[in-house]
């Protein structure tokens, strides 16, 4: 039994952690990039709302509640980061994100959905009938925040040390990742299914 949950959560960990499925990081490293560490309860809530978004997903797919293209949902990943990046360029050094906290959230919801659609089918792979499904959900939803918050605190410590050692200001931080996320976002999109 406590096997079988540490091997949900160490999935659940090493979905996120997958360096042939960076999409989740650069997504997490997009999200977290306009905040530093005083702003740590807001980028958990964030991340948590992916984690709820992606996990919502995963139970509408498990229980054959929704049923999608896989194309789509593949095309429609690196599509999400590039927005989420393409409006850190343009609102990098307009102060706080406070007052769009609404629209942020909303946002982060529903890419969360489309991230967590992405993963559906392997998902179905690891479930075997016997399976408590939920259960197991809940499992590897711990896991991928466990992760979530390892890759969040590594940006913000990184901005911190960016900004504070070598002096970037907080504007240039945000423009350069940004811009680096949408270089490695672009083939992504040009070599889509979707597009073929």
């Amino acid at each position: 039994m406590f096997d079988t949950f540490l091997f949900n959560v160490e999935y659940g960990i090493n979905h996120v952690l997958d360096i042939n499925a960076y999409d989740h990081v650069l997504f997490l490293i997009v999200l977290t990039i306009p905040y530093i560490f005083r702003d740590w309860k807001r980028v958990l809530l964030l991340v948590s709302t992916f984690t709820l978004g992606h996990t919502l997903s995963l139970i509408l797919a498990a229980y054959g509640v929704v049923k999608v293209n896989g194309a789509l949902i593949e095309f429609l990943i690196p599509v999400t980061i590039l927005i989420v990046a393409v409006f850190n360029i343009f609102t990098a050094g307009k102060g706080a994100r406070k007052e769009r906290v609404g629209v942020l959230f909303f946002t982060t919801l529903f890419f969360g959905l489309v991230h967590g659609l992405g993963f559906a089918r392997e998902f179905q792979m690891l479930l075997s009938k016997n399976d408590n499904k939920l259960i197991l959900l809940l499992e590897f939803a711990l896991g991928i925040e466990i992760a979530q918050v390892i890759i969040v605190f590594i940006v913000l410590f990184l901005g911190y040390i960016i900004q504070t050692v070598f002096r970037f200001s907080k504007r240039d931080w945000i423009m350069v990742v940004s811009a680096i996320v949408v270089g490695l976002v672009i083939p992504m999109l040009l070599n889509s299914d979707f597009l073929a």
